[in-house]
């Protein structure tokens, strides 16, 4: 299977002033997957994230100022080697347990697999509703059931997603125009459940800015590769 033979793999985790969360994580990552390259994108914390990452061997790449979590993603990216990248978020919600199983499942053919989380993984009621009507809206567009529009967890091939990093936004809403752009490319996009945790600390998502984001990218990548 891919996740047991594979090697050339690169684990980019974005984080800004994470590292409650860190101290659990980047261990767990370090021992479960001792031949991936981790590279932690530090955007611009001010916490003790540097010296977590010199502790633990883990690649880092420094945000002189916090750019935003897609800034991070395509700082990461740029930076990785391995031939398929796995994105994951640093808060703690992402089970490093479940890579392999991302990885298992890209190697049935997809392009891109996401971890699709259920209703009871979702923050509040309120994100879950929006996430509804999103993942709803970008379905109709791209002709394609979309589960999981949103999630920040998703194993992809290096090549086929640094295509597009010129359309991703320095904001929150890089999975949103990845998922989008990949499905209206005609690449092959699939799904893994996953159970997210609580995630350590306060979100950085600003409901009301980020969701119009997220609207206003669904019809822009939508037009985009096909003008309505």
């Amino acid at each position: 299977m891919l996740s047991n033979d594979y090697s050339s793999v690169s684990v980019v985790i974005p984080a800004k002033n994470e590292a409650t969360s860190l101290l659990e994580l980047l261990p767990k990552l370090v021992n479960l997957f001792p031949c991936y390259e981790i590279i932690l994108v530090n955007d611009g914390s001010t916490d003790n994230t540097s010296e977590i990452c010199a502790q633990l061997d883990v690649l880092e790449v420094r945000h002189p100022y916090s750019k935003g979590n897609g800034a991070s993603i395509k700082s990461g990216a740029r930076r990785a080697t391995g031939d398929i990248l796995v994105f994951m978020d640093g808060d703690g919600q992402h089970q490093p347990s479940d890579i392999s199983r991302l990885l298992d499942k890209l190697d049935e053919g997809f392009d891109m697999v996401i971890g699709a989380r259920d209703s009871k993984s979702q923050a509040s009621i309120g994100r879950l509703a929006a996430n509804t009507v999103y993942n709803k809206l970008s379905s109709w567009m791209v002709g394609h059931k979309i589960k999981d529009l949103t999630s920040g967890f998703r194993a992809v091939k290096a090549d086929k997603f640094r295509q597009f990093l010129y359309l991703l936004p320095n904001g929150f809403s890089y999975p949103t125009t990845s998922t989008m752009a990949f499905f209206r490319a005609g690449l092959s996009v699939g799904y893994l459940p996953i159970v997210a945790l609580k995630r350590e600390g306060k979100s950085h998502i600003n409901y009301m800015k980020d969701g119009m984001r997220f609207l206003l990218i669904i019809f822009k990548v939508a037009s985009l590769y096909s003008p309505l």
